[in-house]
């Protein structure tokens, strides 16, 4: 019972939730176009090469082998999104997009929608972090399609600090949506981008990755948001050309892992500690039930005091 009322009363900012990198990179579609965002290089390697481009191009793309179901099920609870149209559309569809292009936006809201009709007590936070070739209708699309789905069960921009699942639970909200652009501050659900701020290390290293996490927790306390630590690596393009044929998982992720599962086992919830944990390929390891137990250490602080 104590665990239950620790639980339900502690803002979801001091505790540590499960997170996945390019949350829809399981549908990164091969026989896409490249996306605009990509390098005039890039752009150029896959007229030359065409599917085998494209082939080995989601080798280092995809960063998940679960879609969004699976990852709901396996306790992700916070999911990063990439939007983007495709050039040429007369649709103007959106999509889901990271170098290539995935499933389309309305398919995989729909799919999450589905997990929390059926689970009534759990919370979502989708943050779209990234806009590619979008104007302001695109925008009010994407508003649109999200009151559409969600409708009621999304909760308007508080304080990080007012929400504790007792909050959302009263009010019967269960979808946090972040929103990295000026529109957010037209429209009451989106919580501005910068009360989810996400530093990047940008390195293949482990070791410089681990002393940027650690410095970026100091950071974190000045900010008064939610906070996400990406224990992820980035390959330079050194990187790729030397491992092409293997992709990320397998070139830098799994190697990677005893290392960085090193540094998550040492963190700790609350003020001083972290937040929001996001990983690739978030079913590696014990990174997923690491993650969870990790709140314990709260429940045994409030135990002791």
């Amino acid at each position: 019972m104590k665990q239950e009322r620790t639980w339900k009363l502690t803002t979801l900012c001091l505790v540590i939730l499960l997170g996945s990198h390019d949350s829809f990179s399981f549908y990164i579609d091969e026989a896409s176009p490249v996306g605009p965002e990509q390098p005039e290089t890039v752009q150029n390697f896959v007229s030359v090469f065409g599917t085998v481009a494209k082939k080995l191009m989601r080798k280092w793309l995809a960063t998940q082998t679960m879609n969004f179901t699976g990852q709901l099920g396996a306790g992700i609870r916070y999911f990063d999104l990439r939007i983007s149209t495709k050039p040429r559309d007369p649709d103007n569809e959106l999509y889901f997009a990271h170098g290539l292009f995935s499933a389309k936006v309305n398919e995989g809201l729909e799919e999450i929608n589905a997990f929390l009709t059926d689970h009534h007590k759990e919370v979502v936070f989708l943050d779209f972090n990234h806009f590619y070739g979008m104007q302001k209708y695109h925008h009010e699309k994407l508003v649109q399609m999200l009151k559409d789905i969600y409708g009621n069960k999304m909760c308007p921009a508080i304080f990080a600090q007012e929400v504790s699942l007792k909050y959302l639970w009263e009010k019967d909200y269960q979808v946090l949506v972040f929103y990295h652009s000026p529109v957010a501050l037209e429209v009451p659900f989106l919580w501005p981008g910068q009360m989810m701020p996400a530093p990047w290390a940008n390195t293949t290293d482990p070791e410089k990755l681990i002393q940027f996490l650690q410095a970026s927790i100091t950071e974190r306390r000045k900010k008064g948001s939610f906070f996400i630590s990406q224990v992820v690596l980035t390959p330079k393009a050194s990187t790729v050309v030397k491992g092409v044929a293997s992709g990320l998982r397998e070139t830098i992720t799994e190697r990677a892992l005893p290392a960085m599962m090193q540094w998550v086992r040492t963190q700790k919830p609350g003020e001083s500690g972290i937040n929001i944990v996001t990983a690739d390929f978030v079913e590696l390891g014990d990174f997923i039930s690491t993650v969870i137990k990790l709140n314990y250490v709260f429940d045994e602080g409030e135990a002791n005091t």
